[in-house]
């Protein structure tokens, strides 16, 4: 008898960041780990273009989509920009609590502004970006570049500098994952349990030892008193 061919099926992957749910076509769910998915968050953020990529990983026969890339579209920035304005843009590596994420953010003027007040903008974007990401979470800074939360706080601070029409946050994406602090510590109580254990049983030979060689010496005893009474 011929075999039946595999169907490929869609099986539904959750986005917890989105409250969204999309389908992706396979053969077993197991095949979706570490795949890439993009998702288009226009609508969702009401006419803001942006296309954000999710990596898929499974766990206990569930699907679920978490954020690894977020870019801003071009049409949209150029949309932005108006004569008699200049903008201000970057790229640079920073490190949050669980990764390095490599981020550009885009800066547009409300005027024509000197080339001294550009470059102060770059620098002050850099410090307070690097500033903020020091201690939250890669998660938890995408959820925030989506409620602009992110972008208003940098806002209120480079308008000392100058004021802004837009401060945007063109693209972040994840380079790579950094080992968490719960992580290092796991091994690290491992190996102190491992040394208890070590310790422990090296006491136990060390007394069993001594058990022994008191019993040696009380038989030995015991026979030299039974030679000299004979």
């Amino acid at each position: 008898m011929a075999q039946a061919k595999k169907k490929k099926r869609f099986f539904d992957v959750e986005m917890p960041l989105i409250n969204k749910q999309t389908q992706i076509l396979a053969y077993e769910l197991p095949e979706l780990e570490g795949r890439f998915i993009k998702y288009d968050l226009t609508r969702i953020l009401r006419g803001k273009s942006i296309l954000m990529q999710f990596k898929v990983s499974v766990n206990d026969n569930k699907a679920i989509a978490t954020p690894r890339g977020i870019v801003l579209m071009s049409y949209f920035l150029r949309r932005m920009i108006r004569k008699g304005t200049d903008y201000v843009e970057d790229s640079f590596s920073a490190d949050c609590k669980d990764a390095t994420l490599k981020i550009k953010p885009f800066l547009i003027t409300r005027r024509k502004v000197s080339k001294r007040v550009r470059r102060g903008l770059r620098e002050k974007t850099r410090e307070e970006i690097k500033k903020y990401l020091k201690d939250k979470t890669s998660s938890r800074i995408f959820e925030e570049i989506l409620k602009n939360k992110m972008q208003k706080e940098l806002s209120m601070i480079l308008k000392k500098i100058y004021p802004l029409s837009l401060c945007e946050i063109k693209s972040l994406e994840t380079e790579k994952d950094l080992e968490t602090k719960q992580s290092k510590e796991i091994p690290k109580k491992e190996a102190a349990e491992e040394k208890e254990t070590k310790e422990e049983k090296e006491n136990q030979d060390v007394s069993l030892e001594k058990i022994v060689k008191k019993e040696r010496k009380s038989k030995k005893k015991e026979v030299e008193e039974e030679v000299q009474s004979e």
